[in-house]
């Protein structure tokens, strides 16, 4: 629900501060988990028609994380506790550097800093040229999904959940504590961002819209379920996907829900995070498919069938939509039709979300490898 006494903030935390620059992606780049600042899971660039593996990076664990570039390097965590850079054309190792625990959240590349989150709850900075380490913040619990970066003047702040359920907001260049807001359970995914506004769900069942400015809240409105990945914010709106198998449409000017899309499967809870792009919004299932959803109003635009659930969330890449399965396969379909593409044999569980850009496919694998696809 929207708290009252707050209700009329929204409408100045929605309005984008006066020099803030969003992350966004470009062909170049992708440097948050989703690709830009309200994690919409959209790349401008086109996926290759007939892709091919150009490289791969082995690493001595299991990738649940989702990579980032830009730079000319590409960025992975790995359960085997180390983040890498690697050389994005060649997937040369430029360095790596162990974090003590499992890297399983998305790094988050903002300018020169590399930002990590690891499962003993530790969110750690290192330049993004060496792998030196500037600064460590420790928080209560693991942290299980990317930060983000918000800006107020020419003060950045970095934004991470973490399973003690608090948002903790630290200062970008020495990672001093600024604010911090405390739900009541696990936070699971990343804080989407608009404006001044901090957009996430939790395992409460809640997604929250919170200021940057100080932490305040704003709204609190109830899914019904507890929520296992990120928002996505776009135009004025958040959409997030709960286990109960449920996308919602929440207006964030109002934190009113606007439309809720039933996964008409009861095993199909969505643990992936929407993609928006177009007018459509995309999101995996643990039924087995992947489900394309008027943002409009919620109705059902296609739904493709693949061969095992899809935690991995979706990215969309001109006309076509790219996506992991468990069964190990990753698959583009038509943004449109939703009609198969190309379905490429990796292997082993795909948890990790793809990143599209500089004409390269990245995607982590159980395997332990970041793949390259290209043409």
């Amino acid at each position: 629900m929207v708290l009252p006494a707050l209700a009329a903030l929204l409408t100045l935390l929605l309005a984008p501060p006066a020099a803030a620059q969003p992350l966004r992606p470009s062909a170049e780049s992708w440097p948050v988990f989703r690709g830009d600042s309200g994690l919409t899971g959209a790349s401008p660039v086109r996926l290759p028609a007939r892709p091919r593996l150009r490289w791969s990076f082995l690493t001595g664990g299991p990738i649940k994380s989702s990579p980032v570039a830009g730079g000319g390097r590409a960025y992975i965590g790995s359960s085997d506790g180390s983040l890498y850079c690697l050389e994005l054309a060649s997937g040369k190792k430029r360095w790596a550097a162990e974090l003590g625990s499992p890297v399983e959240a998305p790094p988050l590349l903002d300018g020169e800093t590399v930002y990590a989150g690891t499962n003993e709850g530790v969110l750690i900075a290192l330049e993004a040229a060496t792998g030196k380490r500037r600064w460590a913040f420790q928080t209560g619990g693991r942290i299980a999904g990317s930060a983000n970066v918000f800006r107020h003047g020419r003060r950045a702040g970095i934004l991470v959940g973490s399973y003690d359920g608090v948002l903790y907001a630290v200062s970008a260049d020495r990672g001093q504590p600024l604010w911090s807001y405390r739900t009541e359970n696990f936070i699971n995914g990343a804080p989407a961002l608009t404006g001044n506004l901090a957009v996430f769900g939790g395992c409460d069942a809640r997604l929250h819209l919170v200021s940057t400015l100080d932490g305040r809240p704003a709204a609190a409105v109830d899914t019904g379920a507890y929520i296992a990945g990120s928002a996505a914010v776009e135009g004025g709106r958040a959409y997030v996907g709960n286990y109960e198998a449920r996308l919602l449409a929440v207006d964030l000017a109002s934190g009113r829900v606007l439309w809720e899309y039933r996964n008409d499967r009861a095993e199909g809870a969505f643990f992936s995070s929407p993609a928006v792009s177009a007018g459509a919004v995309l999101i995996g299932g643990r039924d087995g498919r992947l489900h394309c959803v008027d943002a409009a109003s919620g109705a059902r635009r296609w739904v493709y069938v693949a061969a095992a659930e899809v935690d991995s969330s979706p990215v969309v890449a001109g006309d076509a939509v790219l996506f992991g399965g468990i069964d190990g396969r990753l698959t583009a379909v038509g943004l449109k039709d939703g009609r198969e593409r190309w379905s490429l044999e990796v292997g082993e569980p795909i948890a990790s979300s793809p990143a599209v850009v500089s004409g390269l496919v990245l995607v982590g694998c159980d395997d332990g490898r970041l793949y390259a696809f290209g043409e």
